[in-house]
């Protein structure tokens, strides 16, 4: 349930901002402190401004996403151990959140709003964020799973 709910937050966290963002203008600057700016961009492409005006292919690329990280966290953690524990399955939810809300504003507008501007930084998400830390979650645990098995096999 907890991990449910974890998908559902992420989800409406990010549809909302995103809601409240594209009540301004699009390109205009909503607040700007230092090197830190929320604006509304439309991203047509990926991370990182690439693959612009390719939305079919990245929203079917999303849906292989979600299919793949549904199988990792519902039939394949019995032989991921780092998938069993609380840290491994809430990482791969926030990763599912943020697919799946990227996802819903591509295929309902053809892009996805960003407004996060931080320096040089690329714009993003509420779903980008989620899915940079899902990522890192999971990067730990299997940096901290490797070391664990090397200690395990020399000793």
């Amino acid at each position: 349930m907890l991990l449910l709910l974890t998908v559902l937050l992420v989800v409406a966290a990010d549809q909302l901002t995103k809601l409240w963002v594209r009540s301004f203008d699009r390109d205009e600057v909503i607040f700007q402190a230092g090197f830190f700016r929320l604006a509304h961009v439309e991203n047509t492409g990926a991370a990182f401004g690439l693959f612009q005006g390719q939305s079919f292919t990245l929203t079917i690329v999303g849906v292989v996403g979600i299919v793949v990280l549904l199988f990792l966290v519902l039939l394949a953690r019995q032989r991921l151990p780092f998938l069993s524990g609380l840290p491994g399955a809430v990482a791969f939810c926030l990763m599912l959140g943020g697919t799946v809300g990227n996802l819903v504003e591509r295929v309902r507008l053809g892009h996805v709003t960003d407004f996060v501007d931080v320096g040089i930084w690329p714009a993003f998400n509420v779903a980008d964020s989620a899915i940079v830390v899902g990522v890192a979650v999971v990067a730990y645990l299997l940096i901290r799973l490797s070391i664990k098995e090397r200690r395990g096999s020399v000793g």
